[in-house]
């Protein structure tokens, strides 16, 4: 498991104080390679679980057929539909709309996933961390409910 020592930081030249958690996890630049799971103090066993599912996605289902997309100019919507089911699109965006609900380390793992497979033809992240936020954030409550259970 992962230990967490919790260590009390000065921030700013004021006297508040704020809590840090420090794990014993090691961080990238200690691990064996720079992919290595269980490595980073910010994420957590929670977020090492979900990356190994995203990683067997893009090794299974994105990789073995980027090439062929990229030929046809579009990704199959079958994988944009498998990518929903596992809760890869819309990680941060609320439960409430239909997305995960996660935290923001959650979407990050998406983003750092796709980047290890060399796969940029999916769009997750402009789907996932700029067109679903912007409507969260910005739309009326109806266009919230219309438009991001369906994304």
């Amino acid at each position: 498991g992962t230990t967490h020592h919790p260590i009390m930081l000065r921030v700013g030249s004021s006297s508040a104080r704020a809590l840090r958690l420090f794990s014993t996890r090691p961080e990238v630049s200690q691990a064996e390679t720079m992919t290595a799971l269980n490595t980073r103090h910010i994420f957590t066993e929670e977020h090492d679980m979900f990356r190994e599912m995203t990683r067997k996605f893009f090794t299974e289902k994105v990789v073995p057929f980027h090439d062929k997309w990229e030929e046809e100019g579009q990704v199959s919507r079958e994988v944009w539909k498998q990518a929903g089911e596992l809760g890869l699109l819309g990680a941060a965006t609320s439960d409430k709309y239909g997305g995960a609900g996660a935290d923001r380390l959650t979407a990050a793992v998406v983003w750092e996933e796709q980047g290890y497979s060399l796969c940029t033809g999916p769009g997750y992240a402009l789907h996932s961390d700029i067109v679903m936020p912007y409507i969260e954030n910005y739309g009326t409550e109806e266009q919230k409910q219309r438009y991001l259970p369906v994304l």
